[in-house]
């Protein structure tokens, strides 16, 4: 497939048209369904009209509904999903394996645990929430690196690690149910189904300040990242550091995941579906990591969309669409890759 570079100063970017086109058409299918989730509701309107709103020439009494009650939950969802695609590309290009995301190999569930005891225990608002997602996120990383270490740490033991992980911390949150306050579980039990309901702009600004701070770090390190697709020993004789860089994009993929967590929710399954969804529509090799991105981001925007549109309303949280949805993708993904004999 043929390659093509822009250069900007010292920066180049290497890229194919045809991932370049597949991210442009992401980007719109995710500006569509956002406008179309933000008119479902009991006060409906059309493409036009939330349009008109946005640019404040909407009909009268749309703008309060738009821009004050439906935007925040919109915008919440665009970079939710921009997180957990990138992230779930991350960790899958770092253990070689299409089962290695965050949900399956324990940090979101680490993020998880860690959102619950503030919330649980400690009362906690959005910030402390999201320091308690992005504390547990990076305990869990810390703890499964660790017990994966041997000389280096290889895709494998890293997933197999993370599901023994995911067991445990599963078994702590189901702990911290019982001992909570019935007002207290209910909302906890609430939030972690993922949902994207009475969502604020403190939870866009959570999720948009990951995004401010990792997805560059995540982007910049994508050359590398494909290199250690090849293994250590190729990548390392192509002059980058295996284990340093393995180290730095753990960090940025388990800040994106905590961050997410914290802004909206463990929602399901996004980020096993979006980096495989993304590498079929572009048929690129490597992480595909700005493609995965986007097509995260219409995932949950398409699902919200969904759920508005199953319910009549938006109570029905976003993360039960994308793990029945998930769910039927994982089985496939598992009979497919068993009948490659990769499993």
């Amino acid at each position: 497939m043929s390659r093509r570079h822009v250069r900007a100063g010292g920066l180049s970017l290497r890229y194919t048209p045809r991932a370049l086109l597949t991210g442009l058409v992401l980007l719109l299918v995710a500006a569509a369904l956002t406008v179309f989730a933000i008119g479902t509701g009991r006060y409906e309107l059309g493409p036009g009209d939330v349009l008109r709103t946005l640019v404040g020439d909407g009909p009268p009494g749309a703008d309060f509904i738009v821009v004050d009650l439906r935007l925040p939950r919109a915008v919440d969802g665009l970079l939710v999903g921009c997180a957990m695609g990138m992230a779930g590309a991350v960790f899958q290009s770092l253990s070689r394996n299409p089962l290695g995301s965050p949900d399956i190999i324990g940090f979101g569930n680490g993020a998880s645990a860690g959102a619950l005891v503030a919330i649980i225990l400690l009362d906690a608002g959005a910030p402390q929430t999201a320091f308690g997602a992005v504390c547990g996120g990076f305990a869990t990383a810390t703890a499964v690196y660790l017990l994966a270490w041997k000389r280096g740490v290889h895709g494998h033991r890293l997933v197999l690690v993370g599901i023994g992980a995911s067991a445990v911390l599963g078994s702590l949150t189901s702990y911290l149910y019982v001992r909570a306050e019935i007002g207290k579980a209910a909302q906890a039990a609430t939030w972690m189904m993922g949902s994207l309901n009475g969502r604020g702009w403190s939870d866009v600004w959570i999720a948009a300040a990951g995004l401010a701070a990792l997805a560059p770090v995540v982007v910049g390190h994508a050359r590398r990242l494909t290199l250690l697709e090849m293994g250590d020993d190729t990548a390392a004789a192509l002059g980058v550091r295996p284990e340093r860089t393995r180290l730095v994009l753990l960090a940025a993929g388990t800040g994106l995941t905590a961050m997410a967590v914290a802004a909206a929710g463990p929602i399901p399954f996004v980020a096993l579906a979006a980096p495989q969804l993304a590498r079929r529509v572009t048929r690129s090799p490597g992480p595909n990591v700005l493609p995965a991105a986007l097509m995260g981001a219409a995932l949950v925007t398409g699902a919200d969309w969904a759920t508005q549109r199953i319910s009549g309303s938006a109570i029905l949280p976003v993360g039960v669409v994308t793990g029945v949805a998930g769910g039927l993708y994982l089985a496939w993904l598992l009979l497919r890759e068993r009948r490659s004999g990769r499993l």
